[in-house]
Order: C-alpha cells, then sequence, then structure tokens
C-alpha cells in the first residue's frame, strides 16, 4: 500500500476507535557494504527496512505502536495498539502534536547520481584501496580493512492537525586500515571518507594516508609522566565531541544527567570556541528540513565565544523549560519513542593550518588516536582516562612516535582550556547522535601517564 493510503486508513480507523490527535512516522532506508580481504571479496551485505511508528491521543494520554508492513492489518494493529498503549501510561509529561511550522528549508542531503554507482563500482573502490595499501610501502605487512559502504533513508510524517512534510538523504563511505611491520613492531594506519559525492573519493589518496601514518609510529616509545600541552588532531576531538555531546541535551540537563544545568549565560569554554547544530549543512550526514517531530529546522550556536547559549530541545523538554524547540527532536529508528540529538555538530574552525598548530604547539604531544572512548568516559561528570598514542613535539617539530600512554582529564575543563583551534575541520561517520566535526585543538595542559 502506498503511504498517502495507508495514512488515510490509519487516521479513519483512529477516528472511528476514539482516538483523537494522531502522527504517523514513516521511515524507509536500504544498505550496501563490502570488505575486501586478500583481493577477495570477503562480505557483501545488502539490506532494506521500512516501518511505521504511529502516536495518538486516547482519553487524555498518548499511546505508540508501531509496524513494519503497510497493509490492511497494520493499520489495525496499529490503532489498537497505541490505543491499548495510551491506558497504560503513567507519565504525566504533555505530549504536543505539532501543526508544522510556518516554512521549512530547503536542505540539500541527497545525490541521485550518487544512488546510481554500481556494486561493481563499490567493490573495484575497495579492491583499490587494498592494492594502494600494499603498493605505498614494502613494510605494510596486511590490510585488515578495505570496506566500502552506502546507505539511503527517506523520511515522511503527518498528523491530524496538518503537518505533513518529507525528505531524503544518501551517503557512502570508504576505510581502509593498514598494518605495518618493522622487525618485531607492528603499527597500525587507518583512514576514513564519508560523502555524497562519489568522484571525491580517491582510493590512492585514502590508502597512502593509512600506510604513511602506520610508518610514522614505528619505532614509538612511552615519555615521562607529568602534565603536557597537548594538541588533539580533528579526529580524536571530534570523538571526544561525540561522546560528551549528551550533555548539551535539555533532557540529560532536566533529569540531572548534565553538568551544564543552571549555567546559560555562563562562559563554560575558551573564547576561542563555537560550538554549532547546522542542520542545513550542504550534504551533511545529518541534515533534514526538519526534526522527528515535524519542527523546522535551523543552524544555531550553542556554545558561542565561550558562552553557553542555549541547550538542544525536542517539544517536551521546550514546554517544560519555557522556550522553543530547537528542532532537535530525534528517532533512531521507526520503532524509537522521541528523544534529542544534535544534527551536524562542530567546532567552528579556525584559521591555523595543522602544521602552524605544531609550531604553536611548541613543546608536547599531538594526540592521533585514543581507546576505550565507551569505557574510560563519564558522560556525566566529564572525566575521562583514555589509551593514547601520537607524537612528541620539541621546538615546534615533531621528534618521534609516542605509544604506551594514558591522556587524562575532564571534558568540561579541557573546553575551557583550549587555545588554538586549527582550521582543519573534519567529520566521522554520521550515527544515531548526528554527526560530529570538529577541528584540531591545542589544549594547555592535560594528565599523561606515561614512564
Amino acid at each position: 500500500m502506498e503511504i498517502h493510503e495507508f495514512r488515510n486508513r490509519v487516521f479513519a480507523f483512529g477516528k472511528a476507535s476514539g482516538l483523537e490527535e494522531m502522527e504517523i512516522y514513516f521511515s524507509r532506508s536500504k544498505s550496501f557494504s563490502t570488505r575486501v580481504f586478500q583481493k577477495e571479496v570477503d562480505s557483501y551485505n545488502v539490506s532494506a527496512a521500512q516501518g511505521v511508528g504511529f502516536r495518538a491521543r486516547f482519553a487524555g494520554k498518548v499511546g505508540y505502536a508501531y509496524a513494519e508492513t503497510l497493509d490492511q492489518d497494520s493499520v489495525e494493529l496499529l490503532v489498537e495498539g497505541a490505543k491499548a498503549n495510551a491506558q497504560i501510561i503513567d507519565s504525566e509529561d504533555e505530549i504536543e502534536f505539532f501543526a508544522g511550522s510556518s516554512s521549512y528549508p530547503e536542505v540539500i542531503a541527497y545525490n541521485p547520481d550518487l544512488e546510481t554507482v554500481s556494486a561493481e563500482d563499490k567493490i573495484a573502490f575497495a579492491r583499490e584501496l587494498e592494492a594502494e595499501a600494499f603498493a605505498a610501502d614494502e613494510r605494510v605487512s596486511m590490510v585488515n580493512w578495505a570496506a566500502t559502504g552506502y546507505s539511503e533513508s527517506e523520511v515522511y510524517i503527518a498528523n491530524t492537525k496538518g503537518l505533513e512534510e518529507s525528505f531524503r538523504r544518501n551517503g557512502a563511505y570508504g576505510v581502509v586500515a593498514a598494518l605495518v611491520r618493522e622487525e618485531e613492531q607492528v603499527k597500525n594506519g587507518r583512514r576514513i571518507v564519508f560523502g555524497n559525492d562519489w568522484s571525491l573519493f580517491d582510493a590512492k589518496k585514502l590508502a597512502q594516508e593509512a600506510v604513511q601514518e602506520g610508518t610514522s609510529l614505528l619505532g614509538a616509545d612511552s615519555v615521562h609522566s607529568g602534565d603536557y600541552p597537548i594538541l588533539l588532531r580533528h579526529d580524536v576531538a571530534y570523538g571526544l565531541l561525540e561522546t560528551f555531546a549528551p550533555v548539551f541535551s535539555a533532557e540529560s540537563v532536566q533529569k540531572g544527567l548534565s553538568l551544564l544545568a543552571g549555567k546559560l549565560g555562563e562562559e563554560i569554554a575558551s573564547a576561542k570556541v563555537t560550538l554549532v547544530d547546522d542542520p542545513l549543512l550542504k550534504n551533511g550526514g545529518a541534515s533534514a528540513p526538519f526534526d522527528g517531530e515535524g519542527v523546522a529546522t535551523r543552524k544555531k550556536n550553542v556554545i558561542e565565544q565561550g558562552k553557553l547559549v542555549t541547550f538542544l530541545h525536542n517539544l517536551k523538554t521546550a514546554r517544560k523549560d519555557g522556550v522553543e524547540s530547537t528542532g532537535n527532536a530525534s528517532r533512531a529508528s521507526f520503532k524509537s519513542p522521541v528523544g534529542i540529538s544534535p544534527a551536524n555538530f562542530f567546532i567552528e574552525p579556525g584559521e591555523k593550518s595543522f602544521d602552524e598548530l605544531v609550531e604553536a604547539l611548541d613543546r608536547g604531544i599531538i594526540i592521533i588516536d585514543v581507546q576505550g572512548l565507551h569505557s574510560g568516559a563519564n558522560p556525566v561528570s566529564g572525566d575521562f582516562s583514555l589509551g593514547a598514542y601520537g607524537y612528541l613535539v620539541e621546538q615546534g617539530r615533531v621528534v618521534r612516535p609516542v605509544d604506551q600512554i594514558t591522556v587524562a582529564g575532564n571534558f568540561f575543563k579541557l573546553l575551557a582550556a583550549v587555545e588554538e583551534v586549527g582550521s582543519d575541520l573534519q567529520f566521522g561517520a554520521p550515527g544515531h547522535q548526528g554527526h560530529i566535526g570538529s577541528p584540531s585543538l591545542i589544549i594547555k595542559s592535560l594528565s599523561v601517564a606515561g614512564m
């Protein structure tokens, strides 16, 4: 059944069954991934999914249900399921059904040309990643990851108050990881690219960068324990930001799970830090014209030159705080309740290149990778203690690689200790927590445990 006919049947049957306000949230997605190992296709996955989430008010309470097919049986399942669920809900939270924004922004997040890239071309790209990595240096002993993938999604939302909106987006990725060996020492170099313009995917460049990183770490040793000025490379910086992003959610604040409670309007970071949430970013991995409740999205600064200016809101948290939604309602899938997440969430870049940051660091440590973000970081307290490796810098230049160290600190103190912000803004792969990015950052000091 086509989605518009399905919507009409659900709303008609729901009204006849005594439901008041109603909303359907339909999502459809498909994905492809492949991995090449030793010149052979090691994995090949194609998947497609779709479903409808349904919310409805009955006797003053809002119930939920979902279905994975668009047929008459699902019409009845959704209506009866939401009605039954509403009768056992004990939450006192007021759920608002949104009638729609006065206008919606035009967002470019879908490239039809990307959809036409064949599976054969994607497999060929993965093969090329592996071949170029082996060709880059004779010390490459194994390419343990040479993979590509593609995904696209479509969302449609409609309710009985007149809201009806939809959008599509797509993207692809390539990832390569190479092990390099010299005598008894083995190091790993890894690179990933994400975007929706296939013509910009350069297998040779990606593979060479991964291998060069691996070889640059050969001969690494620890450093003496102490406090060091630190240069966080962009990928480490956005990894930390992604881990601690929930502290900017109004839901976390209202539940007492964020130390930012009561700090709106206060200086919480260095004046060099401006933290942006931009759902309108052209071809962004989390760009969308509306959020999970149908509210029009907009670009906003969460931190502006060090000052906390807003939390991220959906309709429920905005009502509690007496403010407008920031358009950050999120749904991980059609099965999920409404939550909050950023969209394209990043620290605004500065003007200095990475090489200029190294020079400005003068003496300290560049961190290019950390381990244990999920187990070694506490999003509530902000504390982290992470295994790390990178390079020792003296007199503004890299003198040797560093490993076997642990970097410890606190995210909130780290924001306040940012001394320089680079121009090299990059994003990781998008996920349920949005599309997170950062340039490289010089931090005044972090604790390093080594020898």
